[in-house]
C-alpha cells in the first residue's frame, strides 16, 4: 500500500461515521483528529507496516476526540481517610455552598448595590459574616492563604523590615516558603533566635525604626520537640505594643472551632488569635474552615484598610463563586450547624462505633473483608501526627495494588489506600450519598 492508497480527509469527513463524529465533536475538532490519524498512518507506511482501514481510521480518531474532552477535573471518591487531602481538592464543600456557587453561576449581585441601586462592593458579602465570627473589626478575602500573607507583608513592611523566628521559615505543600514570600514582597527578612530556641529577648534585640512588623507562623504542618522555646502570641503582642510595632499572625488552617473538644490536639482559633492582640491574622479557607479555597485576613480596621487600599488587593480578589461558597460555609459556623452540615467537621466529629457500623455494612454487602481498627487523619498540612480512631474495611485480595490502580479507573474514580497487603477503605472521608456508588464499583471489580 502507497501513500496515495490512503482515502483523503474530505472523504473520511462524509463517510456515515465521520458525520457521526461531526454530529457529537464538532467539525473542526474532528478535523484535527483524523488529521492527526492520518498523519500518523503516514507514518506506519513508511515503516512498512499495513496502515488501518478508514473505518478503523475513524474509530481511532473517535477514541482520539473522547480522550481529548475526556475532563481530568473529576469528582472522586476519597476512601483514605486523610480529611483535608490536598492531592483530592481539600475540603469537600457542604450542599449548601454548592448550592450558593450555582445559584451565582449566573446573574448575581456581585457588586451592586441592590438597596441603593448603585455600584457596591464584594467585599461585603464575607466581611459581615467574618467580624462577626472572629470578633473582629474588619476582614478582607483574597484566594488563598499564601496570597493573603503576600498582601499583608506588601502593604505593611515593603521596603522595611520584618522581624520572624528561624524556626517559624517554613516550606509548605508545592515548594511555598515563607522567606520567598517575604522577598517577593519587597520586605527585609530579619531572622532570629535558632531553629529550635528563640526568645524574647531576640525579638526585641532585632527591633529597630525600620521594623516595620513582626511576624508569627504557626507551625501547621510540623512539630519541633525536644529542646525547644518560642515566645507565645500573647508574648510577642506585648513587645510590639511597647515599640508601637505591630503584629501579624499566619494561622495557616484556620480553625474556628475547638478541636481539643473533638478529640484532637489544641488547634489555635481565630477568635484567640484576635483576642491575644494580634493586628492582621490570616488563614486558608479549604482547610478546618470547610470552605473553598480563599485567603482570610481578619484584624484591625486601620491595618485591614491600607491592605484592601493596596493595588495588589485587586490582583488576588476571589471570585463569585469563591465568595458564595464562603459566605454560605460561614453561615454554619455563626448557626452553631458545623459539625452537622460542613463536611470536614462532620468527618472529625464522626465517632468510631459509628465508622464501625458503616464499615460492617459495607463487608456485609460485599460478603467479603475484615473490619480492623485503624487510624484517620486530618491532613491539608493541619494537626500534625495527630489522628482520629477510625475502623476500616481491609480486603485481602491477591494484589491489592492492582486493585487499587483499577479503583483509580473506575467512573467515578475511587481512592483507597493500601496497609499490610491489603485494600483499606475509611469509611470516614466517604461520604453518605457516595457509599451506594462505591460498592457497586467494588462488586464490579471483585467479581
Amino acid at each position: 500500500m502507497s501513500l496515495r492508497d490512503l482515502p483523503s480527509v474530505e472523504h473520511l469527513l462524509q463517510m456515515e461515521a465521520g458525520g457521526a463524529l461531526i454530529a457529537v465533536f464538532g467539525r473542526p475538532l474532528t478535523l484535527m483528529a483524523i488529521r492527526e490519524r492520518l498523519d500518523a498512518a503516514r507514518s506506519e507506511i513508511r515503516g512498512g507496516s499495513v496502515p488501518p482501514e478508514p473505518a478503523d481510521l475513524l474509530a481511532q480518531a473517535g477514541r482520539d476526540l473522547e480522550m481529548w474532552l475526556l475532563p481530568t477535573l473529576r469528582p472522586v471518591i476519597n476512601a483514605t481517610g486523610v480529611i483535608l487531602h490536598t492531592n483530592l481538592g481539600r475540603a469537600p464543600l457542604s450542599r449548601a455552598a454548592r448550592e450558593a456557587m450555582l445559584g451565582s453561576a449566573a446573574y448575581c449581585a456581585l457588586e451592586y448595590d441592590l438597596e441603593r441601586g448603585a455600584r457596591g462592593k464584594r467585599d461585603q458579602h464575607a466581611e459581615g459574616l467574618l467580624r462577626r465570627l472572629a470578633g473582629a473589626e474588619a476582614a478582607l478575602v483574597v484566594n488563598n492563604n499564601a496570597a493573603a500573607v503576600l498582601l499583608a507583608l506588601t502593604s505593611l513592611a515593603r521596603a522595611r523590615e520584618v522581624v520572624i523566628s528561624r524556626s517559624q521559615l517554613v516550606e509548605i505543600g508545592g515548594g511555598f516558603r515563607v522567606p520567598d514570600v517575604m522577598r517577593q514582597s519587597g520586605a527585609r527578612l530579619v531572622e532570629v533566635g535558632t531553629t529550635n530556641r528563640t526568645h524574647l529577648d531576640d525579638y526585641e534585640a532585632a527591633l529597630t525604626d525600620r521594623t516595620a512588623l513582626i511576624l508569627l507562623v504557626h507551625h501547621s504542618n510540623f512539630k519541633i520537640i525536644g529542646f525547644t522555646t518560642e515566645p507565645g502570641l500573647a508574648e510577642l503582642v506585648a513587645l510590639g505594643q511597647r515599640r508601637s510595632i505591630p503584629v501579624a499572625y499566619d494561622l495557616g488552617s484556620g480553625a474556628l472551632l475547638d478541636t481539643a473538644a473533638l478529640g484532637l490536639g489544641h488547634e489555635p482559633t481565630v477568635q484567640e488569635s484576635l483576642q491575644a492582640g494580634a493586628a492582621v491574622v490570616c488563614f486558608s479557607g479549604d482547610k478546618l474552615l470547610g470552605g473553598p479555597q480563599a485567603g482570610i485576613i481578619v484584624g484591625q480596621k486601620d491595618v485591614v484598610e491600607k491592605m484592601r487600599r493596596h493595588p495588589l488587593a485587586r490582583a488576588l480578589r476571589p471570585d463569585k463563586l469563591c465568595l458564595a461558597a464562603l459566605a454560605a460555609t460561614l453561615v454554619h459556623f455563626l448557626k452553631d450547624e458545623a459539625t452537622a452540615e460542613v463536611p470536614v467537621w462532620q468527618m472529625i466529629a464522626a465517632q468510631p462505633d459509628g465508622l464501625r457500623r458503616r464499615a460492617e455494612a459495607w463487608r456485609s454487602r460485599l460478603g467479603m473483608g475484615e473490619v480492623v481498627a485503624g487510624a484517620s487523619t486530618v491532613g491539608g498540612g493541619s494537626l500534625p501526627e495527630e489522628t482520629l480512631p477510625t475502623w476500616l474495611l481491609a480486603l485481602p485480595v491477591a494484589r491489592p495494588n492492582a486493585l487499587a490502580a483499577r479503583l483509580r479507573r473506575a467512573d467515578p474514580p475511587v481512592i483507597a489506600r493500601v496497609e499490610d497487603d491489603r485494600l483499606a477503605l475509611d469509611p470516614r472521608t466517604v461520604l453518605p450519598d457516595q457509599e451506594p456508588i462505591l460498592m457497586d464499583r467494588l462488586q464490579a471489580l471483585l467479581r
